[in-house]
């Protein structure tokens, strides 16, 4: 039986997570309301829980709603002014009666919400946004007998957030992987366990959803080990394709979690990489200094972190080799190397100030 996060106060990891997601949606969401060709937006949800904490702190459910209300209600002005549908869709199942009841309380959160938000802001019996709650399994919605899911991935002109937070590892296997790579207009964040794969490698159930003949962990550094997990995925992309993965380590006790972030656009991944770099201002990639940077505090606080330095190592070689030869190519691979694009404009202009090219 999956572990039932929703039963109990959401710890400092969890509510991390949530910012997270909740600063993703943000950058994500206005971008397709005022893109012309987008007709429909879709947001999934695909493992719910029940839209709150024991507290009533809100789950990924309520914070994915509450954002696409915008301040002072813009987005929701936005959308009606632009003619977009806008549809979410909250799934959670799990199979005892137990978390039936977890099933009930997502309805119940969600309508409550919409209820609320009608009453104090737009005094409307109906709100701009269609919303949908579902109790499915996971790869029963993802592969639904009427092909209506993987029809709306495929529409180009239709922009789709999907958000998979998981228990564990084992329902993002290659298969599902690629079918959102592989999806138009798709951007995606999927939470895993990374801890448990490398603790877990050779056991049969591992075996089964990861390939892990094809992953190599660094035994002596374990909070590297979400990075090597992304890697993997990264490594699953098929040839020639452009697409971009992001990942952000999560450190719990002695245990190392993860995000894994997947978009076909270059907007995409800046605007995520944008709420990476915000939350680790060294890396943009943990809460717990994987680079093995020095701390802010320190005596050497005011040196580069490691992973600029190593970037812009690596971009000053493929600059002067001649392998990047243009502005685009080089905050492409800015990018690719997970870094904001102003690190590959810092480099020219310091080789143009040094008369190294022009």
């Amino acid at each position: 039986m999956a572990k039932n996060i929703n039963d109990k106060p959401f710890d400092e990891a969890t509510l991390l997570k949530l910012e997270i997601f909740k600063d993703c949606f943000k950058e994500w969401f206005p971008v397709f309301i005022h893109i012309k060709y987008i007709e429909k937006i879709y947001i999934y949800d695909f493992f719910a829980g029940s839209g709150s904490d024991i507290n009533g702190i809100s789950g990924s459910p309520l914070i994915l709603l509450d954002v696409a209300k915008g301040d002072d209600l813009v987005y929701c002005s936005s959308v009606k002014k632009n003619g977009k549908k806008v549809t979410f869709v909250f799934n959670e199942k799990e199979p005892n009666k137990k978390n039936q009841d977890k099933y009930d309380l997502l309805v119940s959160n969600v309508d409550d919400f919409l209820l609320k938000c009608r009453s104090e802001n737009c005094k409307s019996t109906t709100c701009v946004y269609d919303k949908h709650c579902t109790n499915k399994e996971f790869k029963n919605g993802f592969n639904s007998e009427d092909g209506r899911f993987h029809s709306i991935l495929r529409n180009k002109q239709y922009a789709k957030f999907i958000l998979l937070d998981q228990y564990g590892f084992s329902q993002v296997d290659e298969e599902v992987f690629l079918t959102l790579v592989n999806s138009p207009t798709t951007d995606f964040i999927f939470f895993i366990s990374s801890s448990y794969i490398k603790r877990f490698k050779e056991h049969t159930n591992t075996k089964k959803y990861i390939d892990t003949q094809n992953i190599f962990f660094d035994e002596s550094n374990a909070r590297k080990c979400h990075i090597t997990i992304a890697e993997y995925f990264e490594h699953l992309i098929p040839s020639g394709m452009e697409y971009y993965i992001n990942h952000f380590t999560i450190q719990k006790g002695t245990n190392y979690y993860g995000l894994i972030f997947g978009t076909n656009h270059t907007l995409g991944m800046e605007k995520f990489l944008k709420v990476c770099w915000e939350r680790d201002t060294k890396a943009g990639e943990s809460n717990c200094n994987t680079q093995a940077d020095f701390e802010s505090h320190s005596l050497f606080g005011s040196l580069e972190p490691n992973k600029i330095v190593d970037v812009k190592s690596d971009l000053k070689n493929k600059i002067l080799k001649g392998i990047i030869k243009d502005n685009i190519s080089g905050l492409k691979y800015a990018l690719k190397k997970r870094c904001l694009p102003k690190i590959f404009t810092e480099v020219v202009k310091e080789l143009e100030k040094n008369g190294i090219i022009k």
